[in-house]
């Protein structure tokens, strides 16, 4: 019985402030990229990066996510890969139609 008292159910008081100091980071390097001017791909991908890690911890965190393999693995490869199949289903769709154009309309 005294086992089981022992035993916590939450997460530490430490992790959640250790989170919320990276997002807080993440935030500032975010703002300093438009704060000293970078331009171009730089710029675009110093963003997006830090947009992407800070989502990862929101996820991972927050979400409980970190915790859970199959949940992850459903959050995060599920999305990315009916996107893949949405893409190659236009695109042949696309190819299709450029075709059927060119065919009726002598385009080529």
């Amino acid at each position: 019985m005294a086992a089981s008292a022992s035993h916590t159910t939450g997460h530490s008081i430490r992790l959640y402030l250790l989170v919320w100091f990276w997002l807080f980071v993440l935030s500032a390097c975010s703002y300093l990229v438009d704060y000293f001017h970078l331009q171009g791909l730089l710029r675009w991908f110093l963003i997006l990066l830090f947009m992407v890690v800070k989502a990862g911890l929101i996820v991972a965190v927050f979400m409980h996510m970190a915790w859970e393999r199959l949940a992850l693995i459903y959050a995060i490869l599920v999305p990315p890969a009916a996107l893949l199949v949405f893409v190659a289903i236009m695109s042949v769709e696309a190819t299709y139609t450029l075709l059927t154009r060119s065919t009726l309309l002598g385009g080529g």
